[in-house]
């Protein structure tokens, strides 16, 4: 049996081997950060929704908290007045309205 000796890299030949070593890592880094940024935009676009989520329920609470405008409420006599007027408005005189109504006019 002959006796084989181990070939002795070079300093030279254990750099390069390293620096494909190296490349490699980095790689592997750069395929990390694209996966980072994927991920990163893909919650960022659920924050989002989600706020605007939370925006709509404040504007919800902000509308149910804030005191309401009540209309004024007008009494049978103040709307028949109302009526009357608008009628004149649009060109009626008393006689018609009175003929409209079924009633008489008194004098």
């Amino acid at each position: 049996m002959a006796e084989q000796k181990r070939i002795r890299r070079t300093p030279e030949q254990i750099a390069a081997d390293l620096d494909v070593r190296i490349a490699e890592q980095e790689e592997h880094i750069k395929a990390l950060e694209v996966k980072r940024t994927a991920a990163c935009q893909e919650y960022d676009a659920k924050i989002a929704v989600i706020q605007k989520r939370i925006a709509g329920l404040r504007g919800k609470k902000k509308s149910l908290l804030s005191p309401k405008k009540k209309k004024p409420h007008k009494s049978k006599a103040e709307q028949i007045k109302e009526l009357v007027r608008s009628a004149q408005k649009s060109g009626m005189k008393l006689e018609e309205i009175a003929d409209k109504l079924g009633m008489e006019l008194s004098a």
